[in-house]
């Protein structure tokens, strides 16, 4: 771990680590100021961030929202080097109680339970490039809101979501690696967006464990294809691009892959966002996956529904 503190013993261990110093321990503007770097960006399906001063200010409003927020990292896919950088893919499963107003609304005292997976690049010990998905449909729905009614409050309010538009080119170059479990990853996800749903059954264990976009847990075959075939059926002309990649094989784990792909396009179908509106798109999303005898056993995706609300009120008014 040349370049890191020597008291952690790995690369995740840092990510977790730095975490909960970050998150549960409130060491909240020392610690994002050591971690973070002074320029670091943050892409995120309902905006971009620029900065740790930022970073600082959002886990501030985050936690006096959510004051007992719990991080529990689930699992964190790697890839890289402590000489040229390392990238991390980390699926967290928060809990917490919704106890004041904020972004969210007004306080509903009630408790979530979420995930989010964040894509962060460090070296030398610094974070300086991210990419965050957090399941704010499952959130919402948890609080007793309405997705698409929330999106539509945040255009009101002038709130504009991500689009690559907006990006800014950070100091990461890497795609990953080309490990043999993240090209399978990525293989499975491509097809899926070519509309081969019978990817599923090919690829896919019979009695695979799924966790999805808008707090959905399913099992099966017909959970998985109940998932993907109305994402795509939205945009079924929006190009699909697989923008990172990372499989790893490490002691006492199964096969484990990251990808973190992106649709590009109109709202021109039927599918998981009603009626089409040929409101332009964009969708970033974050796959995880662990791979059994049986083909694809555990399947993690992520996308932000209420960011593609979002775009879809700011076209339709």
């Amino acid at each position: 771990m040349q370049g890191f503190e020597s008291r952690w013993k790995d690369f995740p261990d840092y990510i977790l680590g730095i975490t909960k110093e970050i998150w549960e321990e409130r060491q909240i503007g020392p610690k994002i100021r050591q971690y973070y770097g002074e320029d670091v960006i943050v892409r995120m399906p309902g905006g971009i961030s620029t900065g740790s001063e930022s970073t600082v200010r959002a886990t501030v409003a985050t936690l006096n929202e959510f004051p007992d927020r719990i991080l529990l990292g689930e699992d964190v896919i790697w890839s890289g080097t402590p000489q040229d950088g390392m990238l991390s893919s980390h699926r967290i499963f928060s809990t917490a109680t919704h106890r004041a107003d904020g972004a969210f609304g007004t306080a509903t005292g009630r408790s979530v339970a979420t995930r989010a997976i964040a894509d962060c690049y460090a070296k030398d010990g610094v974070i300086t490039d991210e990419w965050l998905v957090r399941d704010n449909g499952g959130l919402v729905r948890q609080i007793g809101q309405d997705p698409r009614t929330w999106a539509a409050k945040k255009v009101d309010d002038g709130h504009r979501a991500f689009d690559p538009s907006q990006n800014i080119v950070g100091p990461y170059k890497s795609k990953g690696n080309d490990n043999e479990w993240g090209q399978s990853l990525a293989d499975i996800l491509t097809r899926l967006m070519e509309a081969d749903f019978s990817a599923v059954v090919r690829q896919y264990d019979r009695a695979c464990h799924l966790e999805y976009a808008g707090g959905v847990t399913g099992h099966g075959h017909t959970a998985a294809d109940a998932f993907w075939l109305p994402l795509r059926a939205s945009f079924p002309s929006a190009k699909f691009h697989i923008d990172h990649q990372i499989g790893l094989v490490e002691p006492r784990m199964p096969p484990r892959a990251a990808v973190r792909w992106s649709l590009t396009g109109q709202h021109d179908g039927w599918g998981a966002f009603g009626e089409p509106t040929s409101a332009y798109i964009y969708v970033m999303g974050i796959t995880h996956a662990e791979f059994g005898p049986y083909g694809l056993k555990r399947e993690y995706t992520l996308y932000d529904e209420t960011a593609v609300w979002m775009q879809i009120a700011a076209h339709t008014g």
